[in-house]
């Protein structure tokens, strides 16, 4: 795949309505930390969010447990979200890979081609340099409207 082009809105709209689970490497306690809004707004939407930080793990974000890496967490991840240096997504993605991940995604500002070919070889979808935030509002989305908050 080209990252360099736009995301199709049905590329996009297939993941985001396939995923259940999201490990979000790099979540914040923060409530003023963009990655902390993010999680909000996934968990409230009603994916099962699952908050990576090395510095926190075995504390809470939101009331969800904080695991320190991919492979801590004992349970199926869908998809990665990387809230990291381009440079750490390398590293990030091969573990992804070996947890089963479906899905690789770099927050705004986290690219890293290597790593997408990674990935890709490796059967998953990726997605970098979006918002899965911002992508829940464009006109493809149909919100889960059922979910309780």
């Amino acid at each position: 795949m080209n990252h360099d082009e736009e995301y199709s809105s049905d590329y996009l709209a297939g993941i985001l309505n396939s995923v259940k689970s999201i490990a979000m490497v790099g979540a914040s306690p923060d409530p003023t930390k963009f990655s902390y809004g993010v999680l909000r707004v996934l968990h409230e939407t009603g994916y099962d969010m699952i908050p990576v930080n090395p510095a926190l793990a075995g504390g809470e974000i939101r009331g969800l447990e904080v695991y320190g890496t991919l492979s801590k967490i004992p349970r199926k991840i869908d998809m990665v979200q990387v809230f990291r240096s381009s440079d750490a997504l390398l590293g990030i993605t091969e573990e992804a890979i070996a947890v089963g991940a479906k899905v690789l995604w770099g927050q705004i500002g986290v690219r890293n081609d290597e790593a997408a070919r990674l990935a890709e070889s490796a059967g998953m979808k990726v997605v970098m340099n979006r918002c899965p935030k911002i992508e829940l509002f464009r006109p493809f989305w149909k919100p889960r409207l059922n979910q309780q908050i």
